[in-house]
Protein backbone atom coordinates (compact mmCIF):
# COMPACT_ATOMS: atom_id res chain seq x y z
CA UNK A 1 0.00 0.00 0.00
CA UNK A 2 1.00 3.64 -0.89
CA UNK A 3 0.70 5.57 2.71
CA UNK A 4 0.77 8.62 1.08
CA UNK A 5 -1.65 7.95 -1.09
CA UNK A 6 -3.72 6.13 1.54
CA UNK A 7 -3.79 9.06 3.29
CA UNK A 8 -3.96 11.56 0.60
CA UNK A 9 -7.67 9.88 -0.64
CA UNK A 10 -8.66 9.70 2.39
CA UNK A 11 -8.55 13.05 3.27
CA UNK A 12 -10.34 13.33 0.16
CA UNK A 13 -13.35 11.31 1.42
CA UNK A 14 -13.72 12.83 4.90
CA UNK A 15 -13.30 16.12 2.72
CA UNK A 16 -16.02 15.05 0.12
CA UNK A 17 -18.08 13.26 2.03
CA UNK A 18 -18.34 10.38 -0.56
CA UNK A 19 -16.49 7.85 -1.91
CA UNK A 20 -17.95 8.04 -5.31
CA UNK A 21 -16.98 11.60 -5.83
CA UNK A 22 -12.89 11.34 -4.46
CA UNK A 23 -12.84 8.82 -7.00
CA UNK A 24 -13.63 10.97 -10.05
CA UNK A 25 -11.76 14.10 -8.92
CA UNK A 26 -8.67 11.62 -8.01
CA UNK A 27 -9.25 9.79 -11.38
CA UNK A 28 -9.01 6.95 -9.22
CA UNK A 29 -11.91 3.66 -9.14
CA UNK A 30 -14.52 3.02 -6.76
CA UNK A 31 -12.81 -0.01 -5.64
CA UNK A 32 -9.34 1.48 -5.22
CA UNK A 33 -10.57 3.74 -3.11
CA UNK A 34 -12.62 1.46 -0.71
CA UNK A 35 -9.27 -0.24 -0.64
CA UNK A 36 -6.68 2.32 0.19
CA UNK A 37 -9.09 3.50 3.21
CA UNK A 38 -9.75 0.21 4.08
CA UNK A 39 -6.00 -0.44 4.01
CA UNK A 40 -5.53 2.86 6.03
CA UNK A 41 -7.84 1.70 8.87
CA UNK A 42 -6.07 -1.89 9.17
CA UNK A 43 -2.62 0.08 9.27
CA UNK A 44 -3.82 2.39 12.18
CA UNK A 45 -6.04 -0.19 13.69
CA UNK A 46 -8.90 1.78 14.12
CA UNK A 47 -12.02 2.49 11.99
CA UNK A 48 -11.75 6.01 10.73
CA UNK A 49 -14.89 6.83 8.48
CA UNK A 50 -18.68 6.14 9.10
CA UNK A 51 -20.61 5.01 6.29
CA UNK A 52 -24.17 5.79 5.54
CA UNK A 53 -26.58 5.49 2.65
CA UNK A 54 -26.74 9.36 2.63
CA UNK A 55 -22.88 10.29 3.50
CA UNK A 56 -19.53 9.51 5.02
CA UNK A 57 -17.57 11.10 8.38
CA UNK A 58 -14.97 10.91 10.24
CA UNK A 59 -15.27 8.91 13.47
CA UNK A 60 -13.62 10.50 16.89
CA UNK A 61 -10.57 8.70 16.29
CA UNK A 62 -10.94 9.53 12.59
CA UNK A 63 -11.54 13.09 13.37
CA UNK A 64 -7.87 13.19 15.20
CA UNK A 65 -6.33 11.36 12.44
CA UNK A 66 -7.39 13.37 9.94
CA UNK A 67 -5.54 16.51 11.64
CA UNK A 68 -2.31 14.84 11.31
CA UNK A 69 -2.91 13.68 8.02
CA UNK A 70 -3.57 17.50 6.55
CA UNK A 71 -0.50 18.13 8.54
CA UNK A 72 1.82 15.01 7.22
CA UNK A 73 0.47 16.06 3.50
CA UNK A 74 1.16 19.69 4.09
CA UNK A 75 4.88 18.83 4.91
CA UNK A 76 5.75 16.43 2.52
CA UNK A 77 4.14 19.24 0.11
CA UNK A 78 6.59 21.49 1.35
CA UNK A 79 9.03 19.15 0.73
CA UNK A 80 8.39 18.62 -2.98
CA UNK A 81 8.21 22.72 -3.41
CA UNK A 82 11.49 23.29 -1.81
CA UNK A 83 13.46 20.17 -4.00
CA UNK A 84 11.94 21.50 -7.15
CA UNK A 85 12.92 25.44 -5.82
CA UNK A 86 9.91 26.89 -4.81
CA UNK A 87 11.12 27.44 -1.30
CA UNK A 88 9.99 30.93 -0.84
CA UNK A 89 6.64 30.64 0.02
CA UNK A 90 5.31 29.52 3.29
CA UNK A 91 3.07 26.64 3.18
CA UNK A 92 1.81 24.05 5.75
CA UNK A 93 1.75 24.26 9.59
CA UNK A 94 4.18 26.02 11.76
CA UNK A 95 3.91 24.83 15.26
CA UNK A 96 5.30 27.12 18.13
CA UNK A 97 6.13 26.95 22.01
CA UNK A 98 6.17 30.09 24.52
CA UNK A 99 5.68 29.73 28.15
CA UNK A 100 2.59 29.63 29.38
CA UNK A 101 1.54 33.28 30.20
CA UNK A 102 4.44 35.06 27.74
CA UNK A 103 2.81 32.81 24.87
CA UNK A 104 -0.58 33.83 25.97
CA UNK A 105 0.15 37.45 25.91
CA UNK A 106 3.09 38.16 23.25
CA UNK A 107 2.81 35.10 21.32
CA UNK A 108 -0.71 34.53 20.49
CA UNK A 109 -0.58 37.88 18.76
CA UNK A 110 2.16 37.33 16.47
CA UNK A 111 0.63 34.33 15.48
CA UNK A 112 -2.19 35.77 14.51
CA UNK A 113 -0.36 38.57 12.29
CA UNK A 114 0.97 35.43 10.96
CA UNK A 115 -2.36 33.58 9.56
CA UNK A 116 -3.20 37.05 8.26
CA UNK A 117 -0.43 37.81 6.29
CA UNK A 118 0.05 34.33 5.10
CA UNK A 119 -3.84 32.88 5.16
CA UNK A 120 -2.50 29.85 3.30
CA UNK A 121 -0.69 28.61 6.64
CA UNK A 122 -2.15 26.92 9.66
CA UNK A 123 -0.26 26.98 13.25
CA UNK A 124 -0.57 25.35 16.66
CA UNK A 125 0.73 26.72 19.60
CA UNK A 126 2.32 24.71 22.64
CA UNK A 127 2.52 27.50 25.74
CA UNK A 128 3.66 25.55 28.76
CA UNK A 129 5.71 26.24 31.77
CA UNK A 130 8.56 23.83 30.95
CA UNK A 131 11.25 22.47 28.83
CA UNK A 132 10.35 21.12 25.54
CA UNK A 133 12.40 19.15 22.97
CA UNK A 134 11.56 20.81 19.92
CA UNK A 135 12.73 17.64 17.65
CA UNK A 136 11.06 15.29 19.48
CA UNK A 137 7.75 17.26 20.35
CA UNK A 138 7.71 18.41 16.51
CA UNK A 139 7.77 22.19 17.22
CA UNK A 140 9.17 24.58 14.75
CA UNK A 141 10.25 27.47 17.06
CA UNK A 142 10.72 27.77 20.11
CA UNK A 143 10.75 30.86 22.31
CA UNK A 144 13.16 30.86 25.38
CA UNK A 145 13.60 33.48 28.62
CA UNK A 146 16.95 32.27 29.89
CA UNK A 147 20.85 31.62 29.28
CA UNK A 148 20.54 28.56 26.89
CA UNK A 149 22.76 25.65 26.93
CA UNK A 150 24.90 24.47 23.76
CA UNK A 151 23.10 23.01 21.15
CA UNK A 152 22.97 23.09 17.36
CA UNK A 153 19.96 25.05 16.86
CA UNK A 154 19.99 28.66 15.69
CA UNK A 155 19.28 31.40 18.07
CA UNK A 156 18.22 35.16 17.47
CA UNK A 157 18.31 37.26 20.83
CA UNK A 158 15.18 39.66 20.63
CA UNK A 159 15.39 41.51 24.22
CA UNK A 160 15.91 40.46 27.86
CA UNK A 161 13.98 39.91 31.00
CA UNK A 162 14.33 42.04 34.43
CA UNK A 163 13.53 39.44 37.33
CA UNK A 164 11.63 42.05 39.75
CA UNK A 165 11.05 42.02 42.88
CA UNK A 166 7.26 43.33 44.04
CA UNK A 167 4.37 43.86 47.02
CA UNK A 168 1.17 45.52 46.80
CA UNK A 169 1.40 49.63 48.24
CA UNK A 170 -1.05 48.68 51.02
CA UNK A 171 1.57 45.75 52.36
CA UNK A 172 4.81 48.17 52.05
CA UNK A 173 2.81 50.84 53.71
CA UNK A 174 2.44 48.90 56.84
CA UNK A 175 5.50 46.81 56.88
CA UNK A 176 7.65 49.25 54.89
CA UNK A 177 10.27 48.44 51.66
CA UNK A 178 13.05 46.81 52.11
CA UNK A 179 16.27 48.35 50.71
CA UNK A 180 18.45 45.33 50.30
CA UNK A 181 18.42 41.79 49.85
CA UNK A 182 19.19 40.74 53.15
CA UNK A 183 16.00 42.97 54.66
CA UNK A 184 14.15 39.97 52.79
CA UNK A 185 14.61 38.12 56.20
CA UNK A 186 12.25 40.61 57.53
CA UNK A 187 9.48 40.55 55.71
CA UNK A 188 6.82 37.94 54.37
CA UNK A 189 7.46 36.23 50.87
CA UNK A 190 5.42 34.32 48.84
CA UNK A 191 6.93 32.20 46.13
CA UNK A 192 5.98 30.07 42.73
CA UNK A 193 7.63 26.33 43.14
CA UNK A 194 7.13 26.40 39.15
CA UNK A 195 9.36 29.06 38.21
CA UNK A 196 11.55 29.12 41.23
CA UNK A 197 12.44 25.93 42.89
CA UNK A 198 15.41 27.22 44.44
CA UNK A 199 14.56 28.79 47.61
CA UNK A 200 18.03 31.18 47.15
CA UNK A 201 17.12 34.68 44.98
CA UNK A 202 20.44 36.22 43.50
CA UNK A 203 20.53 39.98 43.34
CA UNK A 204 23.44 41.90 42.04
CA UNK A 205 26.95 41.91 42.54
CA UNK A 206 26.81 38.17 43.96
CA UNK A 207 24.18 39.04 46.33
CA UNK A 208 21.86 35.44 47.72
CA UNK A 209 19.27 35.82 49.67
CA UNK A 210 17.53 32.78 51.15
CA UNK A 211 14.11 32.65 51.63
CA UNK A 212 11.27 30.60 53.74
CA UNK A 213 8.11 31.56 51.77
CA UNK A 214 5.09 31.92 53.64
CA UNK A 215 2.50 30.64 51.07
CA UNK A 216 4.29 28.37 47.94
CA UNK A 217 2.29 28.35 44.92
CA UNK A 218 2.70 26.21 41.71
CA UNK A 219 0.84 28.82 39.39
CA UNK A 220 2.46 32.63 38.70
CA UNK A 221 -0.90 33.62 38.36
CA UNK A 222 -2.05 32.75 41.83
CA UNK A 223 1.43 33.90 43.56
CA UNK A 224 0.85 37.49 41.78
CA UNK A 225 -2.83 37.35 42.80
CA UNK A 226 -1.65 36.75 46.83
CA UNK A 227 0.74 39.53 45.98
CA UNK A 228 -2.06 41.85 44.59
CA UNK A 229 -3.98 41.11 48.09
CA UNK A 230 -1.02 42.46 50.17
CA UNK A 231 -0.02 39.01 51.37
CA UNK A 232 3.65 39.60 51.14
CA UNK A 233 6.70 40.09 48.52
CA UNK A 234 7.02 37.85 45.63
CA UNK A 235 9.57 37.21 42.63
CA UNK A 236 8.41 37.27 39.04
CA UNK A 237 9.47 37.53 35.60
CA UNK A 238 8.87 41.90 34.24
CA UNK A 239 5.75 40.10 31.94
CA UNK A 240 4.32 38.45 34.54
CA UNK A 241 3.48 41.78 36.48
CA UNK A 242 3.51 44.62 34.47
CA UNK A 243 -0.42 44.66 34.04
CA UNK A 244 -0.41 44.84 37.60
CA UNK A 245 2.15 47.25 37.96
CA UNK A 246 0.55 49.42 35.15
CA UNK A 247 -3.01 49.28 37.15
CA UNK A 248 -0.83 50.24 40.61
CA UNK A 249 -1.59 46.90 42.28
CA UNK A 250 1.61 46.17 42.55
CA UNK A 251 5.26 48.13 42.93
CA UNK A 252 8.95 47.10 42.49
CA UNK A 253 11.43 47.39 45.45
CA UNK A 254 15.07 46.28 45.25
CA UNK A 255 14.86 47.53 41.61
CA UNK A 256 19.04 48.96 41.90
CA UNK A 257 19.74 45.32 43.25
CA UNK A 258 18.35 43.43 40.36
CA UNK A 259 20.66 41.22 38.74
CA UNK A 260 21.07 41.21 34.25
CA UNK A 261 17.95 40.87 32.91
CA UNK A 262 17.64 37.07 30.87
CA UNK A 263 17.95 36.94 27.44
CA UNK A 264 14.88 36.20 25.39
CA UNK A 265 15.90 34.11 22.67
CA UNK A 266 13.65 32.69 19.72
CA UNK A 267 15.61 29.28 18.41
CA UNK A 268 14.73 26.76 15.81
CA UNK A 269 16.80 23.77 14.43
CA UNK A 270 17.06 24.40 10.75
CA UNK A 271 19.35 27.51 10.59
CA UNK A 272 20.15 28.74 7.19
CA UNK A 273 17.58 25.66 5.61
CA UNK A 274 15.01 26.55 7.98
CA UNK A 275 11.38 26.25 5.65
CA UNK A 276 9.90 29.30 4.48
CA UNK A 277 6.83 29.08 6.67
CA UNK A 278 9.55 29.33 9.83
CA UNK A 279 12.03 32.38 8.33
CA UNK A 280 8.56 34.18 7.57
CA UNK A 281 7.49 33.78 11.14
CA UNK A 282 10.65 34.70 12.84
CA UNK A 283 11.34 37.67 10.56
CA UNK A 284 7.91 38.84 11.62
CA UNK A 285 8.57 37.68 15.10
CA UNK A 286 12.46 39.39 15.84
CA UNK A 287 10.99 42.91 14.94
CA UNK A 288 7.86 42.80 16.88
CA UNK A 289 9.42 41.46 19.65
CA UNK A 290 12.69 44.02 19.44
CA UNK A 291 10.19 47.10 19.70
CA UNK A 292 8.35 45.81 22.43
CA UNK A 293 9.61 48.31 25.50
CA UNK A 294 9.36 45.22 27.82
CA UNK A 295 11.77 43.52 26.66
CA UNK A 296 14.84 46.41 26.41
Amino acid sequence: MDRWQAMRVFVKVAETESFARTARELHLSAPAVTRLVAALEELVGARLLVRTTRSVRPTEAGARYLQDCRRILADIGEAELATAGHYAKPVGTLTITAPLLFGQLHVLPLVLDYLERYPQMRARTFFVDRPVNIVEEGMDVALRIGHLPDSGFTAIQVGGMRRVVCAAPGYLATHGVPTTPAALHDHRVLACQSAWASPEWRFAGGQRVVVDPLLLCNTNEAVITAAKRGQGLTRALHYQVAPALAEGSLQIVLAEHEEAPLPIHLIYPEGRQAAAKVRAFIDLAVASLRDNPLFA
